[in-house]
């Protein structure tokens, strides 16, 4: 299950820009769902562990993905940690969703995230089951 904390969270990493340059294992591209991840939100296909061809960029390192995949690679390899999901657009949320459905996933969001009509998220702060994006905005409402 996605569990979301709203607001400031000292456990949280926060800079995943400056994570993932230091922490990104060339393996991690490899890997099918993270393909299909960048192909779904960056619109950019994997030619190789260190190479993506971005139609807007050419061909890129993976260090020039977009912050909202990078999250997402993070939160796929290193599920135990907590990774503020606040450089995901609402274009990752299917994905927060998809990467939360067989594992607990924890993330720290400073902003609301549209999940759409079809979901269940638990919400930290309160210690409660959300489904419908109406009750999550006021919750998210008092912390954000």
């Amino acid at each position: 299950m996605l569990k979301i904390f709203f607001g400031d969270m000292p456990k949280a990493i926060y800079n995943t820009e400056v994570y993932f340059k230091n922490k990104y294992k060339d393996n991690w591209l490899i890997d099918p769902i993270t393909q299909e991840m960048i192909k779904s939100i960056d619109k950019s296909t994997v030619i190789g562990d260190k190479v993506i061809d971005s139609p807007y960029l050419g061909m890129i390192p993976p260090t020039a993905l977009s912050g909202g995949v990078k999250t997402l690679i993070l939160i796929r390899n290193e599920p135990k940690r907590v990774f503020n999901a606040s450089t995901c657009g609402d274009n990752c949320a299917d994905w927060l969703l998809r990467l939360a459905e067989n594992d607990d996933i924890t993330v720290n969001l400073n902003h609301i995230m549209d999940f759409g009509k079809n979901f269940e998220v638990y919400v930290l702060n309160e210690k409660k089951k959300v489904d419908n994006m109406r009750d999550l905005i006021l919750i998210a409402g008092k912390y954000v």
